[in-house]
């Protein structure tokens, strides 16, 4: 380690196949956390480069615990986070009216690192049972349409890893890496990341897999389609820009799409969505993103994927999934 930290000090980069040896020997404690929280520092301070981002995200499928639900064909809607902006769960939310709208999700998710709530704190504060028992996982995206995948049970690699990114509390390299290590290996995948450079990486590296994928960057600096603006949109046959016209309604202000300030207002603020009971505003962000989910995994356009997820939240289909996995979670 010593002599890697010495070469990216001086500004060298590493190669593929030393990015994929350093996660490895992270995953056997090879590492003491001083080691670990420098070399998670200098990336802090330089870009990370497509060969060391590949290598990672190589080494963390390698190491992963592999959840095969291939049959079912689910997207996943993740964001890297890290983009500082404090909204709601937005992406989370979008799942659950994406499975409501009859399209299958494997959500990938943690605790949230640089944000006060991620996607696991909400689950976890709404009873949802985090597993990695494959037909318990099976039984809710059978029966609800949706299964949650806790990060820490299918990345044991990361476990040395977990404690000096909590201590840290600022975004690293493994914001950029979560939404690429999905255990499931879906098909299909909403990406979003908080800046222009990382979606054009994630684009190539994408390119070279199977996936029907979209990739997200709000140009005001959001890892989701926030409607505050427009975004850029890099799929699998083209790039675009999206904003709230496309859409037929009208920009938001930052303040209506921000979150709670704590776990449980956070949870409740999604609540309140699924209930239909959200502000227009919340409604319109939300069903965006699972529009644009369900447009990627149904190849229709992101209007129509747009109506289909609004079709889905007024229907109460969104808290039906919801329901279905608190119930198989008990």
């Amino acid at each position: 380690m010593k002599e890697l930290l010495n070469r990216l000090i001086n500004h060298e980069t590493i190669s593929k196949e030393e990015a994929k040896h350093v996660i490895f020997n992270i995953s056997d404690g090879e590492y003491n956390s001083n080691q670990i929280a420098a070399f998670l520092t200098v990336y802090m301070m330089r870009s990370i480069t497509i060969e060391e981002l590949e290598g990672f995200r190589d080494a963390l499928l390698e190491l992963c615990i592999a959840i095969d639900l291939n049959d079912y064909n689910p997207v996943d809607l993740c964001g890297t986070g890290g983009d500082g902006k404090n909204t709601f769960n937005i992406s989370t939310t979008a799942s659950f009216v994406t499975a409501g709208a009859g399209v299958n999700v494997a959500k990938h998710g943690n605790y949230g690192v640089s944000s006060v709530s991620g996607s696991s704190n909400v689950m976890e504060h709404l009873g949802i049972k985090f597993s990695n028992d494959p037909d318990f996982l099976e039984r809710c995206i059978d029966k609800a349409g949706i299964c949650i995948l806790h990060a820490p049970l299918f990345h044991p690699a990361m476990k040395n890893v977990a404690p000096i990114r909590k201590s840290l509390a600022v975004k690293t390299f493994f914001n950029m890496l979560g939404p690429m290590v999905n255990p499931a290996f879906p098909r299909n995948q909403l990406v979003g990341v908080f800046d222009l450079e990382l979606a054009r990486m994630y684009g190539y590296l994408y390119q070279n897999t199977n996936k029907n994928f979209t990739i997200l960057h709000a140009l005001d600096g959001y890892d989701e389609i926030s409607l505050t603006g427009k975004t850029k949109i890099i799929s699998n046959h083209s790039e675009a820009m999206v904003g709230p016209e496309d859409f037929g309604i009208p920009t938001l202000d930052p303040s209506e799409i921000a979150g709670g300030g704590s776990v449980e207002s956070s949870a409740e603020i999604f609540m309140e969505i699924l209930k239909g009971k959200g502000t227009e505003a919340q409604n319109n962000v939300v069903c965006a993103n699972a529009g644009m989910a369900i447009a990627t995994t149904q190849n229709v356009s992101p209007q129509e994927g747009f109506a289909k997820a609004k079709e889905s939240l007024n229907s109460g289909y969104g808290l039906q999934a919801l329901k279905k996995l608190q119930e198989i979670s008990r």
